[in-house]
This record gives structure tokens, sequence and C-alpha cells, in this order.
């Protein structure tokens, strides 16, 4: 049994992250593209224990050349979840350029891309408690981790793909703060 305080366990952590997903990500269409690869168990959900950021970064070099191995029938996508780095979300969004950087010198920026996902998200237009941030408001810092093909298929399939950001938005300001709490309950 947990004890109050104890940190989560990996178990946890994932089972949060792919209830998020469930509830959120798909229960609120957020990811047109998000519940045929959950429905197939394509989703790989990797726990870092990385402590620094240095680490991070090599979980992010092992997790790409794992996905870049995997077939694509069997792992389509990678989240990585790293909650002992990068709990700022300041701190978390400068990191960004960094791992960007590092997908570009591994050769791989033309196969993968990151997308970020953190409990404090807030895009830069927005103020801290608006509604609009959850849709990329998940439980613990993820870089979520996308093959560019996947990406291109989905979007070929979805006319409407860049209307995507403005559905959401409208999405989460009917929601509201209190119909994105009665979620978790």
């Amino acid at each position: 049994m947990k004890t109050a305080g104890a940190p989560a366990t990996t178990e946890e952590i994932v089972a949060a992250t792919r209830t998020w997903l469930e509830r959120a990500v798909i229960g609120l269409n957020l990811c047109p593209f998000a519940k045929a690869v959950h429905v197939h168990q394509r989703v790989r959900y990797c726990v870092s224990s990385a402590q620094s950021t240095t680490a991070l970064l090599e979980d992010i070099t092992s997790e790409l050349r794992t996905l870049q191995a995997a077939d694509p029938n069997q792992c389509e996508t990678t989240l990585l979840i790293h909650p002992g780095v990068l709990t700022d979300f300041i701190e978390f969004s400068l990191f960004l350029r960094t791992a960007e950087a590092t997908l570009s010198k591994l050769g791989l920026a033309a196969e993968f891309q990151l997308a970020s996902l953190h409990p404090q998200y807030q895009f830069a237009d927005a103020g801290p408690d608006d509604i609009e941030n959850y849709t990329n408001r998940s439980p613990y810092p993820t870089l979520h981790l996308l093959r560019e093909s996947s990406i291109a298929r989905a979007v070929a399939a979805f006319p409407d793909a860049a209307d995507i950001y403005e559905k959401n938005m409208e999405t989460l300001r009917r929601l509201g703060h209190a119909g994105w709490q009665r979620l978790w309950k």
C-alpha cells in the first residue's frame, strides 16, 4: 500500500497517464488520431527515472532508437513520462529546444517529432488558469515521440486537421473547469 507522501510507482504513473489519455485526449476527442493507436495497443508508455536533464536526454535518445527499431504495427508512438525532472513548466519549455536539437543531432528530425505535455502547460498567449491550457495538461511531464509517417497518414485521413486546435479550444471552453474536474471523479 502506498503511504502518504510516497512517490508514485511506475505502475501508478502509467495508470494515471492512461486514464488521462482515455478520458481527456480520447474522451474529449482532443486528438482524433489517438483512439485507434490506443485501441490497437500501439502506445508505448516509458517512465523515466531521470533526475537531471542529462539523464533525460539519454532516455530520449534511447526511446527514439527503440521507436525507430520497432515495427509501427506493434509500437507506433511513445509517451516518455519523466516525473523526476522538469516539473517546473518554464524549465520544461526551455528544455524543449535542447530536446529538438538532440533529435536533429541524431539525424532523426525528418523521422520523428516531439510533442510536449505537462501538468502546468500554458500557451504563450494564455493565463495560467485558462481552460484552453488543459489541451496539453498531462498528469506528469511527458514528451510524446511521434513518427512523422504516422502524422502524415493521420492528417491525410482527417481533412480538417488544421482545425483541431480551434476545436479543442472550443471543447474546453464549453466544458469549463468544473467539467474538467468531473472527468476525474
